[in-house]
């Protein structure tokens, strides 16, 4: 009896998938940022054979997780230098 489960997962056909580079331009930054991503598992990855590519949503979710709303504070009066 094989023990070996494999998870069926459905890409959307539409989601581009992106190479490092291309996930780098998408993210603004240096193509090692992605790599690490993926080697932290910090991120959605697809392997196609021996290489790796990312789903354009997961970059999306990633930006997503990581934003910051901005803090409004109410009935405080900001400081003014004299």
């Amino acid at each position: 009896m094989n023990n070996t489960r494999r998870w069926a997962v459905t890409l959307d056909p539409d989601d581009k998938l992106l190479t490092y580079a291309e996930a780098a331009e998408v993210l603004n930054t240096s193509p090692r940022f992605p790599r690490r991503l993926v080697e932290e598992r910090r991120i959605r990855f697809v392997k196609v054979g021996r290489f790796v590519r990312i789903p354009e949503s997961a970059l999306h979710e990633f930006i997503a997780a990581g934003l910051v709303e901005p803090v409004t504070l109410r009935g405080q009066h900001t400081r003014r230098a004299a």
